[in-house]
């Protein structure tokens, strides 16, 4: 009996050809073409006992009464895990990460332009976390009068989240704005939100009485800022790919499963890491995902948040694999010294 230590050379290159071909062609993989595409100095009679060899182990299996064979997500597991080779990304490829990221404003900006871009790059469909800053703290805020009716208040955290509120409430002249704008940035400016919302909510009794009605909004909207979460912790681009993915299973438990916030940080979660995570069929355990791959990775150290795709099994691993990484490290870098 075989088992993956003790799979000889030769057999194991019969496995990385099939899902080879596999992946490349949609179609069950026969012991004659591998012979004639692969070159593998045998012949097809004993590629042919090499296959059931792998099949008896249950790394290929025959989905029809065709003599061709398909890898099972044992035979994708030991290919990731043993026969790999990472695809460098082309001089284009990394160009295009480069020029598509370039420019970001902040970081809503920065999650959609990659969840855009990964899945662009993978042709799959990509699923980006929002980093939270495990130790977030307020960098900036400004308040901008835009006419005698409303003002804008602008709160930056050193996430890089950027939140912008207009106010429908009467403004005051530049100088008690400027003061209002002094004492609202020392109670907050340097500390986490959740003790910038205790210093915030005893200043408005530091308040001239005759300005308070003006500064209570403005205060009030300021706390709302910090103490709010991002509006989705979990964004999702790339579903049309799924058409063009030729799933043997039905598609609508997946569908369903895109569109659970909760669904989606569990999966993200259970492949969360500083390296990339392959999680192949039933290795996946959320509900929905048990006839997909992931291909995710950790990003930005200190925000906790990950990225990746989902597919098919039938997936170019070493491709998807390099795409993830790279994205992943640019997202770092642009978190780290942005």
């Amino acid at each position: 009996m075989l088992d993956d230590r003790k799979l000889d050379d030769r057999k194991l290159e019969v496995l990385k050809a099939i899902v080879t071909d596999y992946v490349a062609s949609r179609e069950p993989v026969g012991s004659k073409a591998l012979v004639e595409r692969h070159k593998l100095d045998v012949s097809a009679a004993t590629v042919r006992n090499d296959m059931a060899a792998l099949e008896e182990e249950g790394y290929i299996t025959q989905p029809h009464t065709s003599a061709g064979r398909i890898p099972t997500d044992k035979g994708y597991r030991l290919f990731v895990d043993k026969l790999a080779r990472i695809k460098p990304l082309s001089g284009a490829e990394r160009n295009a990460i480069t020029s598509f990221m370039n420019g970001t404003a902040d970081v809503d900006d920065l999650v959609m332009r990659t969840v855009r871009l990964l899945a662009q790059l993978t042709r799959q469909v990509a699923i980006v976390q929002y980093p939270v800053a495990q130790h977030d703290v307020i960098r900036h805020v400004e308040l901008v009068s835009l006419t005698a009716e409303r003002m804008m208040v602008i709160v930056v955290q050193s996430s890089g989240r950027v939140e912008q509120t207009v106010l429908e409430a009467p403004t005051a002249d530049e100088g008690r704005l400027h003061g209002l704008r002094q004492k609202v940035a020392a109670a907050t400016i340097g500390r986490g939100p959740a003790d910038a919302a205790g210093a915030l909510v005893g200043l408005l009794d530091t308040i001239a009485p005759e300005d308070r009605a003006f500064a209570a909004p403005v205060i009030a909207s300021v706390l709302e800022t910090i103490a709010a979460e991002p509006a989705s912790q979990v964004v999702v681009a790339g579903v049309p790919n799924l058409a063009g993915a030729a799933f043997e299973a039905n598609m609508r438990p997946l569908l369903e499963a895109l569109e659970e916030q909760v669904v989606l940080m569990r999966l993200l979660g259970e492949a969360a890491g500083d390296e990339v995570t392959v999680r192949i069929g039933q290795e996946n355990t959320a509900h929905g995902f048990q006839s997909t791959s992931l291909v995710a990775s950790g990003y930005g150290a200190d925000f906790g948040a990950s990225l990746g795709v989902v597919g098919p099994t039938r997936m170019d691993y070493p491709s998807t694999i390099a795409a993830v990484r790279a994205v992943a490290r640019y997202v770092s870098r642009f978190l780290i010294e942005g």
